[in-house]
């Protein structure tokens, strides 16, 4: 069984192939991000990915139990952001936030 941050790796190396996306290497709440035209879209975050998806793919994603809500320790969840389980598909996941994030870059 792999680790989240291997898989994230894995997700990684397979991600970066792909025309405009790149690793953050910035400090903080970026650090260690996917990115497509300087947007953050997926990072692990301990054993979830973190993705930014459409209010309602992320509302479908948590009524499925694939996801959780993400609030950024501000007490109250971000509409276009979902903790996605292991369990969860995280590399069509993470194209589809790349998808997402592109068209609004």
């Amino acid at each position: 069984m792999t680790t989240p941050a291997e898989r994230f790796g894995a997700l990684t190396d397979a991600l970066l192939e792909e025309p405009g996306v790149t690793l953050s290497e910035s400090r903080g709440f970026s650090r260690d991000s996917l990115m497509v035209g300087g947007k953050l879209f997926a990072a692990v975050r301990g054993e979830v990915l973190l993705l930014k998806l459409p209010a309602e793919r992320v509302a479908a994603l948590i009524a499925a139990g694939d996801g959780a809500a993400f609030d950024a320790n501000k007490g109250r969840p971000m509409k276009e952001w979902v903790l996605a389980k292991m369990s969860a598909d995280w590399d069509a996941l993470a194209r589809e936030a790349a998808a997402f994030v592109g068209r609004r870059a």
